[in-house]
Protein backbone atom coordinates (compact mmCIF):
# COMPACT_ATOMS: atom_id res chain seq x y z
CA UNK A 1 0.00 0.00 0.00
CA UNK A 2 2.57 2.73 1.13
CA UNK A 3 4.43 1.93 -2.54
CA UNK A 4 1.21 2.20 -3.99
CA UNK A 5 0.44 5.17 -2.44
CA UNK A 6 4.52 7.04 -3.69
CA UNK A 7 2.78 6.85 -7.03
CA UNK A 8 -0.04 8.73 -5.87
CA UNK A 9 1.30 11.26 -3.51
CA UNK A 10 3.50 14.21 -5.12
CA UNK A 11 4.08 16.48 -1.91
CA UNK A 12 5.13 15.89 1.64
CA UNK A 13 3.24 18.66 4.39
CA UNK A 14 5.76 19.44 6.98
CA UNK A 15 4.65 21.48 9.81
CA UNK A 16 6.69 23.19 12.41
CA UNK A 17 7.29 22.61 15.98
CA UNK A 18 4.89 24.85 17.90
CA UNK A 19 7.79 26.34 20.14
CA UNK A 20 9.09 28.02 16.81
CA UNK A 21 6.60 30.24 16.91
CA UNK A 22 7.32 31.89 20.40
CA UNK A 23 10.49 32.98 19.12
CA UNK A 24 11.50 36.66 17.65
CA UNK A 25 11.21 37.43 14.06
CA UNK A 26 14.98 37.22 13.45
CA UNK A 27 15.60 34.01 15.74
CA UNK A 28 13.01 32.06 13.89
CA UNK A 29 14.17 32.90 10.72
CA UNK A 30 17.24 31.15 11.82
CA UNK A 31 15.78 28.04 13.17
CA UNK A 32 14.05 27.85 9.99
CA UNK A 33 16.84 28.64 7.75
CA UNK A 34 18.79 25.47 10.03
CA UNK A 35 15.59 23.27 9.81
CA UNK A 36 15.58 23.33 6.59
CA UNK A 37 19.52 22.25 6.14
CA UNK A 38 18.61 19.43 8.17
CA UNK A 39 15.67 18.01 6.19
CA UNK A 40 17.92 18.27 2.80
CA UNK A 41 20.64 16.50 4.53
CA UNK A 42 18.29 13.76 5.70
CA UNK A 43 16.97 13.53 2.27
CA UNK A 44 20.17 13.54 0.82
CA UNK A 45 21.51 10.28 3.38
CA UNK A 46 18.84 8.79 2.81
CA UNK A 47 18.71 9.54 -1.28
CA UNK A 48 15.08 10.57 -1.44
CA UNK A 49 14.59 12.43 -4.76
CA UNK A 50 12.87 15.75 -4.35
CA UNK A 51 13.00 18.95 -6.55
CA UNK A 52 12.19 21.35 -4.38
CA UNK A 53 11.57 22.42 -0.68
CA UNK A 54 9.40 25.79 -0.31
CA UNK A 55 8.82 27.02 2.71
CA UNK A 56 6.05 28.98 3.92
CA UNK A 57 4.48 30.46 7.06
CA UNK A 58 4.54 27.52 9.42
CA UNK A 59 4.79 25.53 6.52
CA UNK A 60 7.48 23.42 4.46
CA UNK A 61 6.04 21.84 1.03
CA UNK A 62 8.69 19.38 0.03
CA UNK A 63 7.96 18.46 -3.88
CA UNK A 64 8.55 14.59 -4.29
CA UNK A 65 8.12 11.49 -6.05
CA UNK A 66 9.10 9.27 -2.71
CA UNK A 67 6.62 11.54 -0.34
CA UNK A 68 5.53 8.47 1.48
CA UNK A 69 9.38 7.32 2.45
CA UNK A 70 10.25 11.41 2.48
CA UNK A 71 7.58 11.82 5.34
CA UNK A 72 8.69 8.54 7.24
CA UNK A 73 12.01 9.20 7.21
CA UNK A 74 11.37 12.98 8.02
CA UNK A 75 9.53 12.46 11.13
CA UNK A 76 12.95 11.70 12.70
CA UNK A 77 14.22 15.43 12.18
CA UNK A 78 13.89 18.15 15.77
CA UNK A 79 11.84 20.62 14.52
CA UNK A 80 8.50 19.23 13.23
CA UNK A 81 5.37 18.84 14.68
CA UNK A 82 3.62 16.19 12.23
CA UNK A 83 4.01 15.48 8.06
CA UNK A 84 1.76 14.14 6.23
CA UNK A 85 2.55 12.59 2.26
CA UNK A 86 -0.11 14.87 0.30
CA UNK A 87 -1.23 15.18 -3.64
CA UNK A 88 -0.93 19.25 -4.96
CA UNK A 89 -3.67 20.72 -6.71
CA UNK A 90 -4.90 24.30 -7.40
CA UNK A 91 -7.01 25.83 -5.01
CA UNK A 92 -10.22 26.01 -7.33
CA UNK A 93 -12.44 24.44 -5.52
CA UNK A 94 -13.55 21.79 -8.43
CA UNK A 95 -10.52 20.68 -8.46
CA UNK A 96 -9.63 20.64 -4.85
CA UNK A 97 -12.98 18.06 -4.74
CA UNK A 98 -11.79 15.97 -7.37
CA UNK A 99 -8.57 15.65 -5.45
CA UNK A 100 -10.27 14.61 -2.39
CA UNK A 101 -12.29 12.63 -4.20
CA UNK A 102 -9.95 10.68 -5.63
CA UNK A 103 -7.81 9.77 -2.70
CA UNK A 104 -11.06 8.92 -0.88
CA UNK A 105 -11.32 5.81 -3.78
CA UNK A 106 -8.06 4.46 -2.86
CA UNK A 107 -8.31 5.07 1.10
CA UNK A 108 -11.78 4.30 2.03
CA UNK A 109 -12.86 0.80 2.29
CA UNK A 110 -16.15 -1.04 3.31
CA UNK A 111 -17.93 -0.12 6.56
CA UNK A 112 -15.25 3.13 7.16
CA UNK A 113 -16.36 5.95 8.88
CA UNK A 114 -14.48 8.85 7.63
CA UNK A 115 -14.18 13.31 8.11
CA UNK A 116 -13.24 15.83 6.04
CA UNK A 117 -10.95 18.36 7.84
CA UNK A 118 -10.06 21.52 5.82
CA UNK A 119 -7.49 24.50 6.96
CA UNK A 120 -7.44 27.41 4.86
CA UNK A 121 -4.98 30.29 4.43
CA UNK A 122 -5.54 33.17 1.86
CA UNK A 123 -8.37 34.04 0.19
CA UNK A 124 -10.41 31.89 -2.01
CA UNK A 125 -14.49 32.66 -2.04
CA UNK A 126 -15.24 30.32 -0.51
CA UNK A 127 -14.88 29.03 3.54
CA UNK A 128 -13.36 25.85 5.26
CA UNK A 129 -16.92 24.97 5.67
CA UNK A 130 -17.55 24.57 2.38
CA UNK A 131 -14.67 22.15 1.82
CA UNK A 132 -16.08 20.16 4.03
CA UNK A 133 -19.25 20.08 3.62
CA UNK A 134 -19.27 19.60 -0.48
CA UNK A 135 -16.46 16.62 -0.32
CA UNK A 136 -18.34 15.20 2.58
CA UNK A 137 -21.67 15.00 -0.11
CA UNK A 138 -19.43 14.00 -2.83
CA UNK A 139 -17.73 10.92 -0.95
CA UNK A 140 -21.40 9.52 0.38
CA UNK A 141 -22.67 9.98 -3.18
CA UNK A 142 -19.70 8.67 -4.80
CA UNK A 143 -18.99 5.64 -2.40
CA UNK A 144 -21.88 6.18 0.36
CA UNK A 145 -24.01 3.30 -0.61
CA UNK A 146 -21.59 1.21 -2.55
CA UNK A 147 -19.43 0.54 0.82
CA UNK A 148 -21.71 1.83 3.68
CA UNK A 149 -19.88 4.58 4.78
CA UNK A 150 -20.72 6.86 7.57
CA UNK A 151 -19.54 10.19 8.75
CA UNK A 152 -17.77 10.15 12.25
CA UNK A 153 -16.22 13.51 13.09
CA UNK A 154 -15.13 12.12 16.38
CA UNK A 155 -13.75 8.63 16.02
CA UNK A 156 -13.17 8.43 11.97
CA UNK A 157 -11.45 5.87 10.48
CA UNK A 158 -10.21 7.69 7.79
CA UNK A 159 -9.28 11.57 7.54
CA UNK A 160 -9.39 13.20 4.37
CA UNK A 161 -7.65 16.32 4.96
CA UNK A 162 -7.44 19.49 2.69
CA UNK A 163 -4.57 22.41 3.25
CA UNK A 164 -5.28 25.02 1.05
CA UNK A 165 -2.74 28.20 1.15
CA UNK A 166 -3.63 31.16 -1.23
CA UNK A 167 -3.46 29.82 -5.11
CA UNK A 168 -2.34 25.90 -4.17
CA UNK A 169 -3.94 23.25 -2.36
CA UNK A 170 -3.14 20.01 -1.08
CA UNK A 171 -5.12 17.01 0.06
CA UNK A 172 -3.97 14.69 2.45
CA UNK A 173 -5.22 11.86 4.92
CA UNK A 174 -2.30 10.70 7.06
CA UNK A 175 -1.20 12.65 9.40
CA UNK A 176 2.56 11.38 11.11
CA UNK A 177 3.34 13.00 14.57
CA UNK A 178 6.93 14.03 14.66
CA UNK A 179 8.84 14.95 18.19
CA UNK A 180 9.09 18.44 18.38
CA UNK A 181 11.87 20.29 20.20
CA UNK A 182 14.16 23.00 18.44
CA UNK A 183 16.14 22.30 15.21
CA UNK A 184 19.22 20.15 15.91
CA UNK A 185 22.18 22.87 15.85
CA UNK A 186 20.53 25.95 17.03
CA UNK A 187 21.92 25.40 20.24
CA UNK A 188 25.61 25.20 21.09
CA UNK A 189 26.56 21.59 21.34
CA UNK A 190 27.46 19.50 24.70
CA UNK A 191 29.56 16.52 25.92
CA UNK A 192 27.96 13.47 26.79
CA UNK A 193 29.21 11.13 29.29
CA UNK A 194 28.19 7.97 26.97
CA UNK A 195 27.52 4.20 28.69
CA UNK A 196 25.75 2.51 26.01
CA UNK A 197 23.38 2.14 28.86
CA UNK A 198 19.07 3.05 28.81
CA UNK A 199 19.46 6.13 30.90
CA UNK A 200 22.61 7.89 29.28
CA UNK A 201 21.03 7.29 25.56
CA UNK A 202 17.62 9.14 26.47
CA UNK A 203 19.40 11.97 28.38
CA UNK A 204 21.33 12.66 25.23
CA UNK A 205 18.62 12.13 23.44
CA UNK A 206 16.64 14.76 25.19
CA UNK A 207 18.93 17.46 24.83
CA UNK A 208 19.20 16.79 21.36
CA UNK A 209 15.47 17.33 20.91
CA UNK A 210 15.88 21.07 22.39
CA UNK A 211 18.54 21.54 19.80
CA UNK A 212 21.94 20.87 21.37
CA UNK A 213 24.35 18.32 19.02
CA UNK A 214 26.10 15.76 21.81
CA UNK A 215 29.67 15.11 21.26
CA UNK A 216 29.56 11.26 22.50
CA UNK A 217 32.31 10.23 25.06
CA UNK A 218 32.57 6.93 26.13
CA UNK A 219 34.95 5.64 28.87
CA UNK A 220 36.75 2.10 28.17
CA UNK A 221 36.63 0.50 31.60
CA UNK A 222 38.36 -2.69 30.33
CA UNK A 223 39.87 -5.16 31.82
CA UNK A 224 36.73 -4.09 34.70
CA UNK A 225 34.39 -4.72 31.50
CA UNK A 226 33.99 -6.71 28.48
CA UNK A 227 33.96 -5.70 24.84
CA UNK A 228 30.17 -6.56 24.88
CA UNK A 229 29.80 -3.77 26.79
CA UNK A 230 32.11 -1.57 24.04
CA UNK A 231 30.10 -3.12 21.35
CA UNK A 232 26.73 -2.45 22.84
CA UNK A 233 27.57 1.52 23.31
CA UNK A 234 28.43 1.66 19.36
CA UNK A 235 25.17 -0.03 18.42
CA UNK A 236 23.26 2.76 20.70
CA UNK A 237 25.54 5.41 19.31
CA UNK A 238 24.09 4.67 15.65
CA UNK A 239 20.90 5.14 16.37
CA UNK A 240 21.22 8.15 17.91
CA UNK A 241 23.13 9.71 15.28
CA UNK A 242 20.20 8.34 12.96
CA UNK A 243 18.17 11.13 14.27
CA UNK A 244 21.35 13.55 13.89
CA UNK A 245 21.94 13.43 10.06
CA UNK A 246 24.33 16.04 8.71
CA UNK A 247 26.14 15.65 12.02
CA UNK A 248 29.73 14.09 12.89
CA UNK A 249 29.02 10.40 13.61
CA UNK A 250 32.10 10.14 16.07
CA UNK A 251 32.26 8.52 19.48
CA UNK A 252 35.53 9.84 21.81
CA UNK A 253 36.75 6.56 23.18
CA UNK A 254 38.35 7.37 26.67
CA UNK A 255 40.83 4.28 27.63
CA UNK A 256 39.76 3.90 31.67
CA UNK A 257 41.43 1.38 33.01
CA UNK A 258 44.35 2.06 34.24
CA UNK A 259 42.91 5.02 36.03
CA UNK A 260 40.33 2.34 37.90
CA UNK A 261 43.20 0.01 38.53
CA UNK A 262 44.77 3.01 40.51
CA UNK A 263 41.26 4.28 41.95
CA UNK A 264 40.50 0.39 43.22
CA UNK A 265 43.86 1.04 46.11
CA UNK A 266 42.70 3.78 47.29
CA UNK A 267 39.43 3.75 49.92
CA UNK A 268 37.40 0.78 48.12
CA UNK A 269 33.74 2.41 49.48
CA UNK A 270 34.31 5.20 47.36
CA UNK A 271 35.65 3.56 43.83
CA UNK A 272 32.38 4.77 42.31
CA UNK A 273 32.77 8.30 43.00
CA UNK A 274 36.48 8.79 42.37
CA UNK A 275 35.47 6.78 38.73
CA UNK A 276 32.98 8.82 38.08
CA UNK A 277 34.97 12.63 39.11
CA UNK A 278 37.32 11.65 37.11
CA UNK A 279 34.96 10.95 33.96
CA UNK A 280 33.78 14.75 34.86
CA UNK A 281 37.20 16.15 34.81
CA UNK A 282 38.00 14.29 31.55
CA UNK A 283 35.09 16.06 29.76
CA UNK A 284 35.52 19.07 31.22
CA UNK A 285 38.68 19.49 29.46
CA UNK A 286 37.47 17.56 26.39
CA UNK A 287 34.51 20.71 26.54
CA UNK A 288 36.81 23.07 26.36
CA UNK A 289 38.95 22.03 23.73
CA UNK A 290 35.75 21.22 21.74
CA UNK A 291 34.39 24.72 22.68
CA UNK A 292 31.08 22.91 23.63
CA UNK A 293 29.27 24.75 26.97
CA UNK A 294 28.42 21.61 29.10
CA UNK A 295 28.31 18.01 30.43
CA UNK A 296 25.84 16.10 29.82
CA UNK A 297 25.09 12.83 32.11
CA UNK A 298 21.98 10.06 31.95
CA UNK A 299 21.92 10.40 36.21
CA UNK A 300 18.82 10.17 37.81
CA UNK A 301 18.05 10.89 41.60
CA UNK A 302 18.88 7.75 43.51
CA UNK A 303 19.14 5.83 40.29
CA UNK A 304 22.03 4.35 41.56
CA UNK A 305 24.22 4.67 45.23
CA UNK A 306 26.49 7.44 43.35
CA UNK A 307 23.13 9.41 42.22
CA UNK A 308 21.92 9.75 45.56
CA UNK A 309 21.76 14.03 45.97
CA UNK A 310 24.62 13.61 48.69
CA UNK A 311 26.93 12.16 46.43
CA UNK A 312 25.72 13.96 43.08
CA UNK A 313 26.56 17.57 44.88
CA UNK A 314 29.93 15.43 45.44
CA UNK A 315 30.24 14.80 41.80
CA UNK A 316 29.38 18.40 40.87
CA UNK A 317 32.69 19.20 43.05
CA UNK A 318 34.85 17.56 40.53
CA UNK A 319 34.18 20.06 37.97
CA UNK A 320 35.43 24.07 37.76
CA UNK A 321 34.23 25.87 34.83
CA UNK A 322 31.35 23.99 33.39
CA UNK A 323 27.73 22.94 34.00
CA UNK A 324 26.51 19.31 34.49
CA UNK A 325 23.27 18.61 32.83
CA UNK A 326 21.21 15.86 33.72
CA UNK A 327 17.73 15.66 31.86
CA UNK A 328 16.90 12.66 33.29
CA UNK A 329 17.21 13.88 37.21
CA UNK A 330 13.33 13.42 37.90
CA UNK A 331 12.64 10.69 35.43
CA UNK A 332 11.74 7.44 37.16
CA UNK A 333 12.94 4.00 35.29
CA UNK A 334 9.93 3.22 33.29
CA UNK A 335 9.49 6.76 32.04
CA UNK A 336 13.07 6.35 30.78
CA UNK A 337 12.62 3.09 29.08
CA UNK A 338 9.03 4.03 27.48
CA UNK A 339 11.48 7.01 26.02
CA UNK A 340 13.90 4.46 25.06
CA UNK A 341 11.50 2.19 23.07
CA UNK A 342 10.12 5.23 21.14
CA UNK A 343 13.44 6.48 20.02
CA UNK A 344 14.87 2.94 19.02
CA UNK A 345 18.01 2.72 21.59
CA UNK A 346 16.37 0.37 23.98
CA UNK A 347 16.74 -2.90 22.41
CA UNK A 348 20.35 -2.56 22.28
CA UNK A 349 20.84 -0.84 25.41
CA UNK A 350 18.66 -3.52 27.34
CA UNK A 351 20.94 -6.28 26.15
CA UNK A 352 22.98 -8.53 28.42
CA UNK A 353 26.84 -7.19 29.30
CA UNK A 354 29.11 -7.51 31.10
CA UNK A 355 28.77 -5.25 34.40
CA UNK A 356 31.57 -3.62 35.59
CA UNK A 357 32.92 -5.42 38.47
CA UNK A 358 35.33 -2.44 40.00
CA UNK A 359 31.94 -2.17 41.60
CA UNK A 360 32.28 -2.06 45.36
CA UNK A 361 30.38 -4.42 47.53
CA UNK A 362 29.12 -1.89 49.80
CA UNK A 363 29.33 1.80 47.87
CA UNK A 364 29.23 5.11 50.24
CA UNK A 365 25.24 6.48 49.45
CA UNK A 366 26.47 9.72 52.04
CA UNK A 367 29.86 10.55 50.93
CA UNK A 368 31.47 13.85 52.45
CA UNK A 369 33.75 15.90 49.99
CA UNK A 370 35.73 16.11 52.20
CA UNK A 371 36.70 12.58 53.17
CA UNK A 372 36.11 12.08 48.80
CA UNK A 373 38.49 14.29 48.31
CA UNK A 374 40.67 13.11 51.25
CA UNK A 375 41.16 9.64 49.30
CA UNK A 376 41.86 11.45 46.06
CA UNK A 377 45.46 13.01 47.86
CA UNK A 378 46.62 9.48 47.03
CA UNK A 379 46.20 10.22 43.29
CA UNK A 380 47.94 11.98 40.73
CA UNK A 381 44.68 13.56 39.30
CA UNK A 382 46.29 15.39 36.89
CA UNK A 383 48.56 12.70 35.41
CA UNK A 384 45.18 10.34 35.51
CA UNK A 385 43.59 13.40 33.03
CA UNK A 386 46.67 13.35 30.82
CA UNK A 387 47.03 9.87 30.53
CA UNK A 388 43.16 10.02 29.90
CA UNK A 389 43.28 12.43 27.17
CA UNK A 390 46.63 11.06 25.10
CA UNK A 391 44.47 7.73 25.10
CA UNK A 392 41.85 8.85 23.09
CA UNK A 393 40.87 7.07 20.09
CA UNK A 394 37.95 8.71 18.53
CA UNK A 395 35.58 6.20 16.38
CA UNK A 396 33.69 6.99 13.51
CA UNK A 397 30.17 5.26 13.26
Amino acid sequence: METALNNVYDSVIVRFSGELWLKKVWTRKYYEKRLARNLKQTLKHHQIPYSELVRRHGRFYLKTSSAVDAAQILARVFGISSVSPAMETSSKLEEVIDKGIFLAGIMLKEGDRFAVKCKRVGKQGYSSADVRKLLGQRVLDEFGEKLGLSVDLGNPDVVLGVEVRDDQAFVYSQVIECVGGMPLGTQPKLVGLFSGGIDSAVGLWLVMKRGSPVVLVYFDNGPFTDEATTERAYRVAEVLFSWAVGFPRKVYVVQHGENLKQIMQTNRKYSCLLCKRMMYRVAERLAEQLRAEGIVTGEAIGEQASQTLTNLRVLNAAVKEYPVHRPLLGFDKEETEAIARKIGTYRFSSKKAGACTAVPYSPSTKAKLEDVIKAEEKLDIEAMIERSLDSIKIVEL
